[in-house]
């Protein structure tokens, strides 16, 4: 049986432009989009219809699994909490980072993230969750078991991407011990002599560890055709290191250089959204919107606030930037990147993923969510 869904009076952002009109959803996808209102159908009231967001790095679901020091929760409610968030925040499809690797001061033990993962599995078959849900796996190539942790991932369908991080200080994000300390210092009450103890035991495992497991890892994705993110780029070295394993996506850069050369280089780059709502970074690395002012801004996440991906554009567009094209940062492009052809904007033929917003000023208000034609909020 067919099933249609029109939206009538609305304000409908394509891929390059804002188009007052009515969208007819049938089956799942986009079947028509036509200027003007229509007698039939749901009046949206001159809200604005846009794609559904694509999120392609949150850290949320560990937030929801583990919301204390030493705390497990129950995983199915864990994920079904996490959904719920995601899903009002517009987001239609989520990656959601499993952390690989473990070095006994933080991380999941072996088998935790495996367990996740069938429960994530499990939690969409049973048809209990609103967003897709796919995978994306952060591993630490600078821990010793990483490589124990990423291959029980060895024949997993919705691992569709994959991040390459070493955290050592000295380097990439911890450039500078400013926050390192803060990090891991202030935060374990560590003394000196510990502290010192710790950074050292850091750098001996990245120089051991982390060169051989990011090619055995880079080399795992290219044969499964797995997309591949770099992670806190901060030089030209580093670029052209990304550049050698063909990675698509340059997660969070830590200097406008890296940046340049990233997005120069094809690659998407890719900055949190938090980051454009705060107006700096939390680790005083460099400011996302600085680099949307260089136009070398490509895809927004979440990161660790599931909102500020709906939030984070609207501000962009505030400060001049073309609405569609802030729009296509959470969509069209983290869409593409990935290689998720079907969906990512508002197009005949492609996935009825579709947010109706309404924004009098300041932060937008999510009303109503569809996942391939299917009222899910």
């Amino acid at each position: 049986m067919t099933r249609e869904t029109v939206l009538s009076n609305a304000r409908i952002v394509l891929e390059d432009r804002i188009l007052d009109g009515t969208l007819v959803l049938r089956d799942g996808l986009v079947a028509d989009i036509s200027e003007g209102p229509s007698a039939a159908g749901e009046d949206m009231e001159g809200d604005y219809l846009l794609p559904g967001l694509v999120e392609l790095h949150t850290d949320h679901l560990e937030a929801h699994y583990s919301p204390r020091p030493g705390v497990r929760w129950e995983k199915t409610a864990a994920i079904q909490s996490h959904d719920a968030q995601v899903v009002t925040s517009g987001i239609t499809t989520v990656f959601d980072c499993l952390r690989m690797g473990s070095d006994g001061e933080s991380g999941f033990e072996k088998g935790e993230m495996r367990a996740m993962a069938d429960a994530i599995a499990g939690a969409q078959n049973e048809d209990r969750l609103r967003a897709e849900h796919l995978i994306h796996l952060r591993c630490e190539v600078s821990t010793d078991n990483v490589l124990d942790h990423y291959e029980e991932f060895e024949n997993d369908p919705l691992v569709r991407l994959v991040s390459l991080m070493d955290h050592a200080p000295g380097q990439r994000q911890f450039q500078t011990l400013d926050q390192y300390i803060l990090y891991h210092k202030k935060k374990r009450g560590l003394t000196d002599e510990e502290f010192d103890a710790f950074c050292k035991r850091q750098r001996d495992l990245s120089a051991r560890y982390a060169k051989p497991h990011r090619d055995a890892i880079a080399a795992s994705c290219a044969a499964r055709g797995i997309s591949i993110a770099s992670h806190d780029d901060a030089t030209l070295d580093h670029v052209e290191e990304a550049i050698g394993y063909g990675i698509r996506l340059a997660e969070f850069p830590t200097s406008i250089a890296a940046a340049k050369a990233s997005h120069g280089a094809g690659m998407s780059v890719l900055m949190g959204a938090p980051n454009v709502v705060r107006g700096r970074s939390h680790s005083g690395n460099i400011a996302a919107r600085d680099l949307a002012g260089l136009g070398v801004l490509d895809v927004l996440s979440s990161d660790y606030v599931p909102f500020s991906l709906m939030h984070a554009p609207f501000i962009l567009a505030d400060e001049g930037m073309d609405l569609p094209k802030a729009i296509a940062m959470v969509s069209t492009t983290p869409a593409r990147t990935v290689g998720l052809d079907d969906r990512g904007a508002i197009a005949e033929g492609l996935r009825a993923d579709i947010v109706r917003v309404r924004r009098p000023s300041g932060v937008p208000v999510v009303r109503s969510v569809w996942r391939q034609g299917r009222r899910v909020a």
